[in-house]
């Protein structure tokens, strides 16, 4: 088989909210590569928000992250593209003029006023996991050095909002709350090709494996796209294939389905699925 490209969604497609990987999916990521196929976490979350010692012991050949903004192959930084500190500062005294709650992401650093968060269940888990890499935003006013923004949109006016900064940004509803905002013409599409030409793959040989609403245009993408079986129905309608769910191996099952494992058996189960449950 010619060697392929695989590409992977992390929440809700490697690991859970409470970051469980199923060890079947480690193995099955650990057997596609000894046979020659190229593993890439391909996620929302910028830089600075993949630091898990346990999701990066799985072993990839390189990250794309903040939906393409930033692209490692093998330790090496190949691209990246920071928003310009003025537009940041404009984007910020828009989200306080229509009563939005941001979350700056960065390639080191994500930046929350944690009174902002502090009872927020999504908060507190990145109080948790970023540690000292979790920096004030009115501290860091001007010094931020970021790729993209995730908001919290309760109570706010989101209408003139979104039409504030629309010129400069695309907004991903996940629900009536929560929108991420990319620069305009990024994603984890741009990111699976940009990858493809830097590295000289062909999108023909690529896979891409997702569950989330930031999944739907790498689905598209790549040559054969793939979606959890808690994905949203609108990607698991554009999916070439619908695997199992995150914890009923649905990684495993998919790698082997199309032979991308050598001698994989699928892991059959009658439980139910889980439901789609996250921001990235």
């Amino acid at each position: 088989m010619t060697p392929k490209a695989l590409f992977f969604d992390i929440d809700g497609t490697i690991w859970d909210f409470h970051n469980n990987i199923p060890p079947s999916c480690r193995e099955g990521i650990r057997l596609a590569r000894e046979n020659g196929h190229l593993a890439f976490l391909c996620t929302g979350r910028a830089r600075g928000f993949v630091t898990s010692e346990d999701l990066l012991s799985i072993g990839f050949d390189g990250i794309v992250s903040g939906c393409g903004t930033m692209i490692e192959y093998r330790g090496q930084v190949l691209y990246q593209r920071l928003i310009e500190k003025d537009l940041v500062i404009k984007t910020m005294e828009e989200a306080r003029k229509y009563r939005v709650r941001p979350i700056l992401e960065g390639p080191r650093h994500l930046y929350m006023d944690y009174e902002d968060f502090r009872d927020d269940r999504y908060g507190q888990k990145l109080m948790r996991e970023m540690e000292d890499s979790l920096l004030s935003i009115t501290d860091s006013w001007g010094q931020w050095e970021i790729v993209k923004l995730a908001c919290d949109l309760t109570g706010s006016d989101t209408a003139p909002f979104v039409e504030a900064l629309s010129p400069w940004y695309d907004f991903i509803f996940h629900n009536d709350i929560v929108v991420e905002m990319v620069p305009k013409g990024f994603s984890k599409a741009t990111g699976i090709r940009k990858t493809c030409d830097l590295l000289g793959l062909d999108i023909a040989d690529t896979f891409a494996f997702g569950d989330g609403q930031n999944d739907l245009e790498m689905i598209r993408a790549a040559a054969c796209g793939i979606a959890m079986g808690n994905a949203t129905p609108a990607l698991k309608e554009e999916a070439d294939y619908v695997t199992t769910a995150l914890d009923r191996d649905g990684i495993w099952n998919a790698l082997c389905h199309f032979g991308l494992i050598p001698g994989g058996t699928p892991i059959l189960h009658e439980e139910p699925a889980l439901g789609s449950m996250h921001l990235y």
